[in-house]
């Protein structure tokens, strides 16, 4: 590739980073937030729809049956109609069953709504990254990734302070602060798609605001690195390289950083509420704070795992270790070390989806990228069913959160090891090794 093609490149990339990155992250916070915001109503639940710690485990974690059954199709039919139409899809149906959730009267209506509200989203996150596929080259992709996932954090960030306001409306028009938590935030991804249907761009080919030696640099750069990679796959058929090489391996990463990351996202609030003395917004506010030190983290990390992007599995093993010491402190220490080791979590988790999703990125052929990265997203996410439905039953059990995040620890470091005595894979999409956007 040329030097004046390498500056079409990064032309088009910068104008990317711009101009969709930032809606793709504010579509994300919603996502997060929507999907989350269970964490902090448990107790009101609870009182309210009398449903017990078991059950809220089963039902937050039944999410992702949904999700795990619908996201290889969905990630199918965004490959076949484009991220502006299926992406805005997924939004506006997740805003609906979210804010649907605003009227349930009990624990088998919340069962079935958390399992349409995966069926709804199921798709959107790899949805992401797979449109990186179409615009952006893999030496660039690592910071797409860390901007997409910073995002993923901030919404965790926000989300305390905005559903612990939101719940401090409680009896507002008569109506409960669980309530409104659901009715505002759902109807808030209803709203925002009407400006993404505008605004989104599916391929560069069709984005006005790319010069035409833009587009046609960009194409290039594509097209070769996926020549690249494909070169190593032509003989084999799509359906064999979806289950076999790295694709169990994995799927058996990723289902390990969702065990530790979903049932953190669900718990969080109330591992802080130890804290004795505060009022639903105040602990909203410091569930921000571990959120803040993961998104100063993932952005470091970022550039660093592109610079050294032969290396990302082991710094992805380190990452895990930190999320397992910091899983550990939780278990044993004091409300106040117990906020500080969240800290180290979120560093540790949203550290590791930063060193993990470039992986399958690069290394997957284009013929299975859609359904690969949507099958690892799916099989992965049902550690967010496994481990909040066994936390929750363990929790109900036995009076404690301790047992749960101890094993949960163990499963971090055993992940790590087996990255640690793998053998390094090789990367064959590099396009260059300093890029600059």
């Amino acid at each position: 590739m040329t030097g004046h093609e390498n500056k079409e490149v990064r032309s088009a990339n910068r104008k990317f980073f711009a101009r969709i990155i930032p809606l793709l992250m504010l579509m994300l916070i919603i996502n997060q937030i929507d999907r989350s915001n269970v964490g902090f109503i448990k107790h009101a639940l609870e009182l309210d729809v009398g449903i017990s710690s078991a059950a809220f485990g089963f039902g937050a974690g039944l999410f992702f049956v949904g999700y795990a059954l619908f996201e290889v199709p969905s990630n199918i039919m965004l490959d076949r109609l484009g991220a502006r139409t299926w992406l805005t899809r997924i939004m506006i149906t997740w805003g609906a069953v979210v804010f649907a959730t605003g009227f349930i009267t009990s624990p088998t209506q919340f069962y079935l709504l958390r399992f349409l509200l995966g069926i709804a989203e199921a798709g959107f996150f790899p949805g992401l990254l797979f449109y990186f596929r179409k615009w952006v080259p893999n030496v660039y992709r690592g910071r797409a990734t860390a901007l997409i996932l910073s995002s993923s954090a901030a919404a965790y960030l926000l989300s305390g302070p905005i559903t612990g306001g939101l719940l401090e409306m409680h009896d507002f028009m008569g109506i409960a602060g669980w309530k409104w938590v659901l009715f505002v935030e759902g109807a808030i991804s209803v709203l925002v798609v009407i400006f993404a249907i505008g605004w989104l761009v599916s391929t560069p080919d069709r984005a006005a605001w790319l010069t035409a030696g833009e587009k046609q640099a960009l194409h290039q750069a594509l097209a070769e690195e996926s020549a690249t990679r494909d070169g190593h796959s032509q003989q084999t058929s799509k359906w064999k390289l979806l289950f076999e090489g790295r694709m169990p391996y994995l799927c058996f990463l990723f289902f390990i950083m969702c065990m530790t990351g979903y049932t953190l996202v669900f718990w969080q609030p109330q591992i802080i509420s130890r804290i004795q003395g505060l009022s639903p917004f105040e602990i909203g506010l410091l569930t921000a704070i571990p959120w803040l030190c993961a998104i100063i983290a993932i952005n470091i990390l970022g550039r660093l795992a592109d610079r050294f992007h032969h290396r990302r599995e082991m710094m992805l093993a380190v990452a895990l270790l930190v999320s397992a010491a910091g899983t550990f402190l939780c278990a044993i220490g004091n409300p106040l070390m117990g906020l500080f080791a969240l800290c180290i979590v979120c560093v540790g988790t949203k550290s590791s989806a930063v060193l993990f999703w470039p992986i399958p990125q690069a290394s997957l052929p284009s013929s299975i990228v859609a359904p690969g990265i949507a099958l690892i997203n799916s099989l992965g996410n049902l550690g967010g069913f496994f481990a909040p439905t066994v936390f929750g039953y363990m929790e109900m059990k036995t009076g404690s959160t301790t047992g749960g995040l101890i094993a949960l620890s163990a499963c971090s470091i055993f992940a790590a090891i087996t990255l640690l005595l793998r053998k390094p894979h090789t990367d064959h999409s590099d396009m260059e090794k300093s890029p600059n956007v």
